[in-house]
């Protein structure tokens, strides 16, 4: 039997379950994950695994990029740049966070430690955290001008996590999440 199913649509297939977990995740798993120590050795062996584990998914799927094994801020990171990576991405980074978890999983089953590695296609996080921190000093804004509390759009995991941050560093305001998974969102209202 040929498999005539198109790369586009093995992307959807194989990320749609995934897609579930990723979204599962709330703040304080992150924050638990968090509070593992992993020795610099051990966080380089995880992006091996886990640039191994894209580069035989890019295989499959017949696409070409160039991935980067990196360790930053304690957490190992896989980069893959180059052309016709959109649906890799995905609507708004869903196929993106799929990946990402698979990736995980597949680090898990190597090495029997939880992971957290952070994955970026086409540079998709960092555009999008510049995006995000916008819409935080935005935020920031208006409840600094109006006194009430502002609430955002639902945001996974990786996108609550910049605006928390970017909130965090100004005084008189704070930030926090409510709401439950797929409709998780973050509010933004003045320091007590």
């Amino acid at each position: 039997m040929t498999d005539t199913s198109t790369p586009e649509s093995s992307v959807s297939e194989v990320t749609s379950s995934a897609a579930s977990a990723a979204a599962s995740e709330d703040d304080t798993a992150e924050t638990k994950k968090s509070e593992i120590v992993t020795s610099e050795s051990d966080l380089f062996k995880q992006s091996e695994i886990a640039a191994d584990y894209i580069e035989g998914l890019l295989d499959i799927l017949d696409y070409d990029g160039d991935i980067d094994e990196l360790i930053s801020g304690g957490r190992p990171m896989v980069e893959v740049v180059g052309g016709r990576l959109q649906p890799l991405v995905g609507q708004r980074g869903a196929t993106l966070e799929a990946l990402q978890e698979l990736t995980r999983l597949a680090i898990f089953r190597a090495t029997g430690t939880p992971s957290r590695l952070l994955l970026d296609i086409g540079g998709y996080r960092a555009s999008r955290r510049k995006e995000l921190a916008a819409v935080a000093r935005n935020a920031v804004e208006k409840v600094k001008e109006h006194g009430d509390p502002v609430r955002l759009e639902p945001m996974s995991a990786f996108e609550r996590k910049c605006v928390h941050d970017v909130v965090n560093a100004i005084s008189g305001v704070q930030s926090e999440s409510e709401g439950v998974e797929p409709s998780r969102r973050i509010v933004v209202r003045a320091a007590d």
